[in-house]
């Protein structure tokens, strides 16, 4: 998927360093692939002068994700306070129906023009607030055993952290 490839890019050193793509911040609990799912607000950052680019190619992401994909509670896009800055908000039922969204056919076509645009990532796992926020926990939730290789990859890659401090699944 995008992700994978972006994070792959740098992580392989490909065309951005390697500090610039984060996943998680701060005391965290690991669950490996069976981490759960629940949200996550990604901060992007566009490289100067690709912002129109992207927003274009953030247009599309929106319209394909919400036109052909089912699970998604929220997936959404919005441009920050500082220049450049952007913020992705997504939301899906599940763990499972994250990955796919990972691994839409949609997200594919996309990665080559998002790693042109895009100079960092850094993928924030939130936990909504039972009462004060319609979108589910984050709970627990391992990956189908027939699960193919590439999904159980992509799992393992954007597995959850979730904070140390959040309570426990209810």
């Amino acid at each position: 998927s995008r992700w994978a490839r972006l994070l792959r890019a740098c992580g392989d050193g490909g065309e951005w360093p390697e500090h610039s793509v984060h996943i998680g911040s701060g005391s965290v609990r690991e669950q490996g692939y069976s981490s759960p799912m629940a949200t996550i607000l990604a901060h992007l950052t566009v490289k100067p002068g690709e912002e129109q680019r992207f927003e274009d190619i953030a247009r599309h992401l929106y319209t394909a994700t919400h036109d052909t994909e089912t699970g998604v509670r929220r997936y959404e896009y919005w441009r920050g306070a500082e220049p450049r800055s952007y913020y992705t908000l997504l939301a899906f039922d599940d763990f499972v129906t994250f990955i796919g969204h990972q691994t839409s056919p949609h997200h594919e076509s996309a990665s080559p023009d998002l790693g042109a645009v895009l100079e960092s990532i850094r993928l924030e796992w939130v936990d909504p607030l039972e009462g004060a926020s319609p979108l589910p926990r984050t709970t627990s939730q391992p990956m189908p055993a027939d699960a193919d290789d590439l999904t159980q990859k992509y799992a393992r890659r954007f597995a959850a952290q979730i904070a140390a401090w959040w309570p426990g699944p209810t």
